[in-house]
């Protein structure tokens, strides 16, 4: 991939060295937390039990506050990924920022944390072993670098535009975040049972590969990022965090009701679908009658 030439994103937060709750990104004492007793507190930690909400949005007022950035590191090994990350990262910030503009709407850039270990989030609290994620009640993707070299070795899907195809899936969940069809899946997901739940899940993650397609269609025909083995690099680790794949990999049996991103065929099959098209319309996983 033809990365080292674009434009470096300024909205990363790096909070690798931090550690969990010390370095997660909440301070203690602007919200609830700092004006109320024992008795007060207890009642917080009672209702979030009930009602599945982290205590420390509760206790903070549900506003995350950014803690101090951490200090560049010293491996330039790192540092190149975090170079790489900035300038993926600002990539689908100029592709998805004139997207949205050809549509007369306004794209609202996401923040994205690198961390390392474990991290808050308004989401509650994460470890590396989650892989990266997004948050829509932050608008922030949390990246633990690590996750590259598991990309790698674990799951046998090397190259920069596989690690630029995670980057741009997570992307993918901020742009369904902004056009409100996270919330609409949410809603349904409520509604219905596990089953139906993660069958919804499994389209939300789906569309979310096509944005991804979608992302390196337009970056590569304005940008030329692509390089010749960069489309194999993405299909290739699509395929290899597919449910089926990974199912089989760690029980030996393959459950197609518990899935939530999508079999490997199909994860493959909507990114191939948005990089080939480069249209949003093609991109309608709900609407599909077949995945």
């Amino acid at each position: 991939m033809r990365w080292q030439d674009l434009r470096r994103s300024g909205n990363i937060e790096d909070r690798r060295g931090m550690g969990g709750f010390g370095g997660g990104g909440f301070r203690m004492g602007g919200g609830l937390g700092g004006r109320m007793g024992i008795g007060g507190i207890v009642i917080v930690l009672l209702a979030s039990a009930i009602f599945g909400i982290d205590p420390r949005i509760l206790l903070d007022g549900g506003v995350p506050v950014p803690v101090e950035q951490s200090r560049p590191s010293n491996n330039p090994a790192e540092n190149e990924a975090r170079d790489f990350v900035a300038a993926v990262l600002g990539d689908t910030e100029q592709t998805w920022g004139e997207l949205f503009r050809r549509n007369g709407q306004v794209y609202r850039e996401p923040k994205l944390v690198l961390f390392s270990g474990a991290v808050d989030s308004a989401c509650g609290f994460a470890q590396a072993a989650m892989g990266p994620f997004y948050c829509p009640a932050d608008e922030r993707v949390y990246i633990d670098l690590s996750f590259f070299a598991e990309l790698r070795q674990r799951f046998r899907a090397p190259g920069d535009f596989a690690q630029a195809y995670v980057i741009a899936h997570e992307v993918g969940h901020h742009v369904q975040n902004i056009l409100g069809i996270a919330e609409r899946v949410r809603a349904a997901q409520q509604r219905g049972s596990r089953t139906q739940a993660n069958a919804y899940q499994v389209r939300m993650e789906l569309q979310a590969d096509c944005f991804s397609g979608l992302w390196a269609h337009h970056a590569d025909r304005a940008r030329r990022v692509l390089e010749e083995g960069d489309v194999e690099e993405a299909l290739n680790a699509a395929s290899a965090i597919g449910d089926d794949r990974l199912q089989r990999q760690a029980q030996g049996r393959v459950v197609p009701d518990s899935f939530t991103h999508g079999s490997s065929a199909q994860r493959v099959r909507w990114f191939r679908r948005g990089l080939e098209s480069g249209e949003l319309k093609t991109c309608d996983t709900f609407g599909a009658d077949t995945l």
